[in-house]
């Protein structure tokens, strides 16, 4: 009897193994609690590359879009970047002191000095852009710009040398003045005419309107923007 226990004893003890292993194939993988820690810090990446790709900055101005960055020097030969200004609404002016609608608005009057202040007042940043190339109307030496800038009175936060037109491509800049207007989001929100000076010129009676500072206000006031987009003139 002892025997038949004795050769029945390996059998009883591989059965009870097999049982074992059966049930532990029945039961479901716990896939979240198992997951492998580099690949949670895989998915959290491609998560995070997918939505830089989606803020991505165009390689042009795009309403609604992330404006182009850029790099300029100013009249001081320091390098200014659109990105040193994140969280701040910003006006671009592409000017050229020479044309003559920019001498209306510098030299026949101080309103759109008076702007760019009440937009530095408000904290907001005013940059004018000159992408006149060498020996071209509106690109002087150093001394003459001095002079010009002091004679008008100008009060933007910087002037901007963009003598190759890299930047002015960018934005598709074709006159002066041609106004943009960023928000604090660092997204374009308006661009074209600063105002609509060229149709008062032909009927007296029409009531001015800036557009540039429509949006201003309109940002301000967290109000949906009534005019994105004008015709630009110069």
């Amino acid at each position: 009897m002892k025997r038949i226990i004795w050769l029945l004893l390996p059998l009883l003890v591989m059965w009870n193994s097999l049982t074992v292993l059966a049930q532990d194939a029945e039961k479901p993988a716990d896939t979240e609690k198992t997951e492998k820690p580099e690949e949670k810090g895989e998915e959290k990446g491609e998560e995070k590359a997918e939505e830089k790709s989606a803020e991505a900055e165009p390689e042009k101005a795009t309403l609604e879009k992330l404006a182009p960055g850029f790099t300029l020097k100013n009249t001081s030969g320091k390098e200014v970047k659109l990105s040193d200004f994140k969280g701040k609404v910003v006006v671009l002016e592409w000017i050229n002191l020479d044309c003559p609608w920019c001498k209306a608005h510098y030299e026949q009057g101080d309103e759109l000095v008076k702007q760019q202040k009440k937009l530095r007042e408000d904290g907001g940043v005013w940059l004018t852009i000159c992408s006149s190339g060498q020996g071209k109307q509106g690109n002087f030496d150093a001394d003459t710009l001095k002079k010009r800038m002091e004679k008008v009175s100008l009060s933007a936060d910087d002037y901007l040398l963009d003598a190759d037109g890299a930047v002015g491509k960018k934005y598709e800049a074709k006159t002066t003045p041609h106004c943009y207007v960023i928000d604090k989001e660092g997204k374009l929100r308006y661009r074209g005419a600063l105002d609509n000076a060229p149709a008062r010129r032909k009927n007296k009676d029409l009531e001015a309107v800036n557009y540039v500072q429509q949006a201003l206000d309109a940002l301000k006031a967290d109000k949906k923007l009534d005019t994105t987009e004008t015709k630009p003139y110069g």
